[in-house]
């Protein structure tokens, strides 16, 4: 399995995913996956690269697992990521790649969620408490409104005043907006779920700007949830088992996309 996270420059986000990966590799037994060789990639400013990890793969007999360790599907899943795997798979023709889903949108996140504002302080969902959902935000409108469905769904479930999206980055509300909304709307508390695997510029972005909106807490980015590895290791199944017994032909987008995903 090859879990392929967009990169940063911050080392605790490679920390955060080394870390996701160790606890799926310590959880796959428990899944029916024995001694997993589960491994992690980076579409950029971190090692390895997407092709360097692939490269060590290259004389694999079965398939390689290509997953994508994003919780939406956006742009990096439809395109760079596909890309990358079609350039891998024309160097390395033997090599056979199944691309497997996102992380998001499933239920197991929300629970993660729920998990990471438990450790920062919010361990009931007291009627008068409002949640923001804090993405990263994206160029893809598809991707923003998969996490507003989310939040919808979240406040389906019930427990909370209300759960409303905002993003971090190309789309609004922010972060600060959401919670200065609650806040004037009559929510007596707004706490704040980061809808992000792993730390960084936006993770900081959210929580500096949500508690000086008047947030009460900011959760954690998920990173290694066990719930988060549970799921990488679903997304894993369901991507061997429905990989075909040899690659596509390089530069087939439609065989490609078959092989992959």
């Amino acid at each position: 399995m090859v879990a392929v996270a967009h990169g940063s420059t911050d080392p605790r986000a490679g920390a955060a995913i080394a870390d996701l990966m160790t606890l799926a590799r310590a959880r796959a037994a428990a899944h029916g996956l024995p001694e997993l060789d589960a491994r992690a990639a980076f579409l950029g400013h971190a090692p390895p690269s997407v092709t360097q990890v692939l490269a060590g793969l290259a004389d694999r007999s079965g398939p390689v697992v290509v997953l994508p360790l994003l919780l939406t599907a956006a742009y990096h899943s439809g395109t760079d990521i596909p890309g990358a795997l079609r350039a891998a798979q024309a160097a390395f023709p033997p090599l056979k790649i199944a691309y497997g889903e996102p992380l998001g949108p499933h239920p197991a996140l929300r629970r993660a969620l729920e998990r990471r504002l438990a450790e920062a302080g919010q361990d009931e969902q007291a009627g008068s408490t409002a949640v923001v959902l804090a993405a990263a935000g994206s160029s893809q409108p598809a991707a923003n409104a998969a996490v507003a469905r989310m939040a919808a769904d979240w406040q389906a479930a019930g427990g909370w005043r209300a759960v409303v999206p905002a993003y971090a980055s190309a789309a609004f509300p922010t972060p600060a907006q959401a919670v200065a909304a609650l806040l004037r709307g009559g929510a007596r508390r707004v706490v704040v779920a980061s809808y992000l695997l792993a730390p960084g510029r936006f993770a900081d972005r959210i929580r500096d700007a949500s508690l000086a909106a008047g947030a009460a807490a900011v959760s954690r980015p998920l990173g290694a949830a066990p719930e988060v590895a549970d799921l990488l290791l679903q997304r894993y199944a369901q991507a061997r088992a429905a990989a075909p017994s040899r690659p596509a032909a390089p530069g087939a987008d439609a065989g490609l996309r078959a092989t992959l995903g």
